[in-house]
């Protein structure tokens, strides 16, 4: 039997960002990012009502094609809910299409909120972390931003078929407190569909194993040796093959790795994420924020929870 929420019933939650990839993790490895984006929902007797403040405020839509409104009503239906209206007002502060899962933290703002609600009715029908994350994740068609959003910390993902569909898993690292976390993030936008179509069908037997080896070092260089993180980061998979597309974002890595610093294209780009266990150098940062890039010193995150 479907549940209807009470008109009134409010819940606030805030969902970090993230990073993918990491350099050779591609579609696997993720980190969740302290630049949140917090999203308040009231049941209401009818209708639909949304409010957006900040990153997207004039570009996304108000109606029940919002990503944000899609998700709520996914968890709703996912736990047997149901609310009459609903009020929805986002403040996002993740900058869009940079490459630091601006959509996927959408996708499970949506859907805390909508488990918050549920608890609040039926609390006996509350979906549970495992379930989150396959429902943000098959919004975004792979798991590693999604279940960095739902896990925090750092996170290794992975993708099995089960039957006709596909199930997403993740396990969460907890990474060195040594680690600091610097995003670069220029003013221009870059597009996840077409930086995908950059990528060969075929992959040469030394490039995978060439990641392979370094996607394992990742774990360890995150978690216990910071001092492998240069080279943990080293990647031919996917970062050569679209540097041409974004060449201020490939010399921006290249700059950095040059320093010392590991460097890799956040996700699919165009920001620039660095890990180190130093202060990023202020010259450094002045001649990035001279060529258009913030650049933003970030904390590794937990995941999204109320306010």
């Amino acid at each position: 039997m479907t549940k209807v929420i009470t008109a009134g019933t409010v819940v606030r939650v805030r969902v970090p960002a993230s990073s993918a990839n990491l350099g050779p993790g591609f579609d696997s490895l993720g980190i969740a990012l302290g630049i949140w984006d917090e999203i308040e929902v009231t049941a209401i007797d009818s209708g639909l009502v949304i409010e957006v403040r900040g990153e997207g405020s004039g570009d996304v839509p108000l109606n029940s094609t919002h990503l944000v409104v899609r998700a709520i009503e996914r968890g709703l239906e996912a736990a047997g809910v149901w609310a009459s209206g609903l009020k929805v007002l986002c403040e996002n502060n993740i900058p869009h299409s940079r490459g630091l899962g601006s959509s996927a933290a959408a996708a499970v703002g949506g859907l805390f909120a909508a488990n918050e609600l549920v608890k609040a009715v039926v609390p006996e029908r509350a979906l549970t972390q495992q379930q989150l994350l396959q429902l943000a994740s098959e919004f975004e068609g792979h798991p590693d931003n999604a279940a960095a959003s739902v896990l925090g910390g750092a996170v290794v993902s992975w993708t099995d078929k089960c039957g006709a569909d596909r199930c997403y898993s993740a396990v969460r690292l907890e990474v060195h407190p040594g680690i600091r976390a610097y995003a670069l993030v220029p003013a221009d936008r870059g597009a996840t569909s077409e930086a995908r179509g950059l990528l060969p069908a075929v992959v040469d037997h030394a490039v995978a194993a060439f990641n392979v080896s370094r996607s394992a070092l990742v774990v360890v260089a995150l978690t216990s040796r910071p001092d492998l993180l240069l080279e943990a980061t080293e990647d031919l998979l996917h970062q050569p093959q679209r540097a041409a597309a974004m060449p201020r974002t490939a010399h921006w890595m290249k700059r950095l790795r040059e320093q010392g610093i590991a460097a890799a294209v956040s996700g699919a780009g165009p920001s620039v994420l660095a890990l180190t266990t130093q202060p990023l150098p202020e010259a450094l940062r002045l001649e990035a924020e001279a060529d258009g890039f913030t650049v933003l010193a970030v904390d590794v995150a937990a995941g999204a929870s109320l306010i």
